[in-house]
């Protein structure tokens, strides 16, 4: 694998808001004025942390309705799992998948990804650090949609209120899905990803 020189072997460090690379000892970026730092010292202590309550709040976000659905005074209650059986009965199979892959396989997916990171670069390993990067990159990007269900939740909610004849409500599963996926957001970017070339085996670490 082709060796890589880092900022911080040349004695610069890069801005992590704009990219500039700037002399070490500079506090604040000169484009930005972000504070500078080589490396976040609480980087895992802060993964770890978003991504403890992300799962607790991802707990009841399945267990708990997503939609309380009242029609001519009767009022049925619907979870993610639920709801997605419910689309796939009526037939409605594009949509039950992009539920399904919205609200679970995404969501599960973030946690394992993130986790699998955190993990890896608390040791020495031999992994393509840019396949490495390019997981991070994904599970950043990815989180900026992981609120489908939740605006369709709002959609829903606003739409659906005729009193007794229909009125669709948010469940408390809708909150604690909401901030399961700001806390993951929040885990992913307390990554520091210039992590994964400080623990590359066979390079050294000026730490």
């Amino acid at each position: 694998m082709q060796r890589v020189i880092t900022a911080r072997e040349t004695g610069r460090v890069v801005c992590r808001s704009c990219s500039l690379v700037a002399p070490a000892k500079q506090m604040r970026c000169a484009r930005c004025n972000e504070w500078l730092q080589s490396r976040d010292a609480l980087s895992q202590q802060k993964v770890w942390a978003w991504l403890i309550v992300g799962l607790i709040a991802y707990i009841p976000a399945n267990l708990y309705a997503m939609l309380r659905t009242t029609q001519s005074f009767r009022t049925t209650e619907s979870t993610i799992v639920g709801g997605v059986v419910d689309l796939v009965h009526h037939g409605a199979y594009a949509v039950a998948i992009i539920v399904f892959v919205a609200s679970i396989v995404i969501p599960v997916g973030k946690f394992i990804v993130i986790a699998y990171l955190a993990i890896l670069t608390t040791r020495r390993h031999r992994t393509d650090p840019h396949r490495l990067l390019l997981l991070h990159e994904v599970v950043e990007f990815i989180g900026r949609w992981s609120m489908i269900d939740v605006f369709v939740v709002a959609i829903l909610t606003a739409l659906v209120q005729f009193d007794v004849l229909a009125t669709i409500n948010p469940g408390i599963a809708a909150v604690c899905f909401a901030l399961s996926v700001v806390f993951t957001m929040l885990a992913a970017q307390s990554f520091d990803s210039r992590q994964i070339w400080d623990r590359l085996e066979g390079k050294s670490n000026h730490e």
